[in-house]
């Protein structure tokens, strides 16, 4: 039963010591029998141990660590746990000497106050308005309506001076779909307000995502990566509630409004993402990359989770999620080091996924490899399981590698199970997405499901999603085929495709010019 407390440092280390000395006290026999050498003729992801997948996940969804939450010890135990793991395996460290790609994140307090008049009405905090980012601010004026304001086009800022103006922009991108691209797309409009010298930001907000989540998720502690834009991180930002259009009149000319906020305070938070290179053996494949991707982060203890728990069981171990995604990687990462592929591998383990795929938006905007020279992004991420003879692939049809991935599944006793649970927009919210919309093919490879239904409900983000609860027979084989199917592709004769008509083969034409 886990109970709240603080993690002793010499619990964690200890954890990580014998886990070390576990695997180190177990060489590899010589191959003297006729069944070993038989075993030995095999592929290295045919002899994985079932054990060492238990004893991995054990430690990473421990108690000790706290839920892995970004920002927090646990979370930075883990990083130093796969990071050692690299080492062991004899990854070669792609960043500053050492494994440890180092973000320095922010951590942004809720505003404690803020209101807007416009016209007779009066916005609060907390129900018409959220701030967004932004130092205090007590601001009168004319505002000026800039379209998305994303550019300097007709439906932006026309080349107009904006400078100590209070802009208004519709919310979200013409293209904008899921809450990551909503968000995104709200960043994209702050930097370039700021870069303008703009005085405030107002968005009109009418998205897909509801009011009340976004009201709730923007009125607590947030992290975030730092916005390097002169002014982005002090430029007053709100969203204001236009369902039914409500203020549309704040898009014509002449409308004046009052805006006061107490801002977001922000304190840097230090984080890491966790790299190794695997180098591969064929001269000119050699210098192309797979990404072999999975977050380690969850969301942490009590109420940082912001999940209902049980005082007696308040640590969210997230053994599902994403410990297996982890522990994934690492089994891969041994199998192509013992024998390596053609391609290289990047094995990465990203950070901050639950708090805004944050890991991964770093990492791709300040790639440890060339992005143009990654040529596929095989990503783990998943909420659970409710089907052990199946994989399930969110961008199999999409992203290239089909045949390699199914008879990787194949070899393995496991069929593949294609875009599971539609309706959840799944492909743009985990870490892949990141890699995607720089044009780079990047589909997630998740544990068995088809639908979200209680067997997933049960466990996504509940603080029963403990080691003990997996089904470690099959963990293995997902283990088993997620490593070969990576070996697969990072052999393959050419790249993997996006599909012609997909929305991410426009990055994919800028990126590697085709």
């Amino acid at each position: 039963m886990q109970t709240k407390r603080t993690p002793s440092l010499v619990a964690v280390l200890t954890l990580l010591t014998l886990s070390l000395q576990a695997q180190t006290r177990l060489p590899r026999p010589a191959a003297t029998s006729a069944r070993e050498t038989a075993a030995s003729s095999k592929l290295p992801e045919f002899n994985l141990s079932a054990a060492e997948v238990e004893a991995h996940t054990r430690f990473l969804a421990s108690d000790e660590l706290q839920g892995r939450r970004t920002g927090e010890p646990g979370n930075a135990v883990a990083a130093r746990y796969i990071a050692e793991q690299f080492r062991l395996l004899g990854l070669k460290p792609v960043s500053e000497g050492n494994f440890l790609q180092r973000i320095n994140l922010e951590k942004v307090r809720a505003a404690s106050s803020a209101m807007m008049v416009v016209g007779t009405d009066t916005l609060r905090l907390g129900k018409e308005v959220v701030v967004m980012a932004g130092d205090a601010a007590n601001l009168s004026g004319e505002v000026l309506y800039v379209g998305y304001g994303l550019t300097d086009g007709e439906d932006g800022y026309k080349g107009r001076d904006v400078k100590g103006r209070i802009l208004v922009a519709q919310g979200g991108s013409p293209e904008a779909k899921g809450p990551g691209e909503i968000f995104r797309a709200s960043n994209e409009k702050r930097k370039l307000a700021a870069e303008k010298g703009a005085a405030a930001l107002i968005e009109l907000y009418s998205e897909s995502i509801p009011w009340g989540f976004v009201n709730q998720y923007f009125n607590r502690e947030q992290l975030a990566i730092p916005v390097t834009t002169e002014g982005a991180g002090s430029l007053a930002h709100v969203w204001v509630n236009n369902a039914n259009n409500k203020y549309k009149q704040l898009k014509e000319a002449g409308q004046t409004v009052t805006l006061q906020s107490s801002g977001r305070l922000r304190t840097s938070t230090p984080s890491a993402n966790v790299a190794g290179i695997i180098e591969g053996t064929d001269p000119k494949l050699k210098d192309e990359y797979v990404i072999l991707s999975a977050h380690f982060d969850h969301i942490g203890v009590g109420k940082q989770a912001n999940t209902p728990y049980q005082p007696a069981d308040s640590i969210f171990n997230g053994a599902r999620d994403n410990a297996m995604g982890t522990v994934a990687i690492l089994e891969a990462a041994k199998a192509l080091s013992l024998q390596k592929p053609k391609r290289s591998i990047l094995v990465l383990a990203l950070t901050g996924e639950e708090v805004g795929l944050l890991g991964s938006r770093y990492y791709a905007e300040h790639p440890l490899v060339p992005l143009k020279q990654t040529i596929f992004d095989l990503n783990i991420d998943g909420a659970g399981y409710n089907d052990t003879t199946i994989v399930s692939v969110i961008g199999l049809e999409r992203t290239g590698a089909k045949t390699e991935i199914e008879t990787a599944a194949r070899a393995f006793g496991l069929t593949v199970f294609a875009e599971p649970a539609p309706e959840q927009g799944l492909f743009d919210r985990s870490d892949n997405v990141s890699f995607a919309a720089k044009g780079v093919p990047a589909p997630t490879f998740s544990p068995g499901f088809k639908t979200f239904d209680a067997a997933i409900g049960k466990y996504y983000h509940q603080a029963i999603d403990n080691p003990e609860s997996l089904d470690y027979a099959y963990f293995t084989r997902f283990c088993q085929a997620y490593a070969n199917a990576a070996r697969l592709i990072a052999n393959r004769s050419t790249r993997p495709q996006w599909s012609a008509d997909d929305k991410y083969a426009p990055a994919a034409k800028a990126l590697y010019g085709q």
